[in-house]
């Protein structure tokens, strides 16, 4: 017997297989690249919360909704259809305010400072509204004055602010009735040089189906309208 086998084997003497410096430096980058893979996956999946957060429309509570002058009914309300022309001559009526959201004004073309004010305001309104809720959403301008604006005056009066706005009018009775349901009050006021018409500045807001949703107080501001406007669609 030999002294080595005489004396056995002694623990931590067994022959180890040599470590490959290549193989160990491989699994090294392999880890690394799972790390950095890992924390570019969490960053962008933050960002496209984050991103997805500040572009999403806020929807308001009821009390904000007033705090910014938007009135909207616990229950929307539905109106008797009508009969009215727009600007090119084309007839008007419930069944083209449906399948959008309507922003009704009802004004007048001889109005000094109310209606191009608030037509302005609309205006700015569709241009910074989110482009889906912006095609999804329609401003229309009713004359109280159907004895001045006829269908030739609104055709003039309406591209000032915006080509796809749509002016309506028609009779004088068809339209009372329609601002009625509306909540829309107005008055033809006789003056020494002829006359003019006092009438409510709200907007009435009407939904995709056709029902009378809420309403916009005056005195109102493109800001406001906007956000409230957003928040509405949104959350319909």
């Amino acid at each position: 017997m030999s002294d080595t086998e005489a004396q056995g084997s002694v623990p931590g003497d067994e022959i180890r297989p040599a470590v490959n410096p290549a193989s160990v430096q491989s699994t090294q980058r392999r880890g690394i690249r799972l790390t950095v893979i890992v924390i570019g996956v969490f960053i962008t999946v933050v960002m496209a919360l984050f991103l997805n957060k500040i572009t999403t429309p806020r929807v308001l509570s009821p009390l904000e909704l007033r705090a910014n002058g938007t009135y909207v009914f616990e229950q929307a309300r539905i109106f008797k259809d009508f009969t009215l022309q727009d600007q090119h001559g084309q007839a008007f009526g419930l069944e083209q305010l449906k399948g959008k959201w309507s922003l009704m004004f009802f004004g007048f073309t001889a109005c000094p400072d109310v209606c191009p004010t608030t037509l302005s305001m609309m205006r700015e309104v569709k241009a910074q509204l989110k482009p889906d809720i912006a095609a999804q959403t329609q401003f229309v301008f009713v004359s109280v004055d159907p004895a001045r604006d006829t269908v030739a005056q609104l055709a003039q009066y309406m591209p000032y602010f915006d080509p796809q706005f749509i002016g309506l009018t028609g009779d004088f009775l068809e339209i009372k009735r329609l601002a009625n349901q509306l909540n829309i009050a107005f008055v033809k006021v006789t003056q020494a040089d002829g006359y003019t018409v006092d009438h409510s500045a709200n907007i009435a807001i009407v939904n995709p189906f056709g029902h009378y949703q809420g309403f916009i107080k005056a005195p109102m501001d493109q800001a406001r309208v906007k956000l409230t406007l957003q928040s509405i669609v949104t959350d319909f």
